[in-house]
């Protein structure tokens, strides 16, 4: 039950960020880098992100339509997890109340000529966040902490408006730290 609960709270990142996947290899007919630059580059990488979290927000885990917008902003292995997961939520018929806010949005790393992967380090703040079950029971771990940290990483997209989409979701430790 444990693992479970881990895995669904990643997938709404307002637990554990413990959502890990593998993105497939480098398409080899990208030759160009997708962004002139690192700093556009990473400010794609942030815009999506804040897109993804505004999509987790609107979730109405009794209404699974809404789950469309998260599945929009992901792509491979963390696609397929919140799939799983937010399937999993609607049939246990969890409810989630309030909204998590991105407190650190931190350039890791981008690609050079012909990479195109950008990793973003988050700080992620979900004290105001509840996840609880038909009982009316919460069914996050107590010991949750109130800011999560993780490492994103996102890969290229043409399905969204920043040409980025998150593969990967990473725990993460070190600078920097989340308070």
């Amino acid at each position: 039950m444990k693992t479970r609960l881990a895995a669904v709270a990643a997938a709404l990142a307002l637990a554990t960020g413990w959502l890990t996947g593998c993105s497939g290899p480098a398409d080899p007919a990208a030759t160009t880098p997708l962004f002139s630059s690192e700093d556009e580059a990473f400010a794609a990488a942030e815009a999506t992100y804040r897109a993804y979290v505004d999509a987790l927000n609107a979730v109405d885990l009794s209404d699974p339509e809404t789950f469309e917008d998260v599945y929009a902003w992901t792509t491979g292995d963390a696609n397929a997890g919140a799939r799983e997961s937010f399937s999993q939520m609607h049939a246990d018929e969890w409810v989630v109340s309030g909204v998590s806010e991105p407190t650190v949005v931190e350039p890791r790393l981008a690609g050079g000529t012909g990479e195109s992967e950008v990793q973003l380090a988050i700080c992620l703040d979900v004290s105001g966040v509840s996840l609880v079950g038909p009982d009316g029971d919460s069914v996050i771990d107590p010991s949750r902490p109130d800011v999560q940290s993780m490492l994103i990483t996102l890969s290229p997209s043409t399905s969204t408006d920043t040409g980025l989409a998150i593969s990967m979701f990473d725990g993460r430790e070190g600078d920097p730290t989340c308070d």
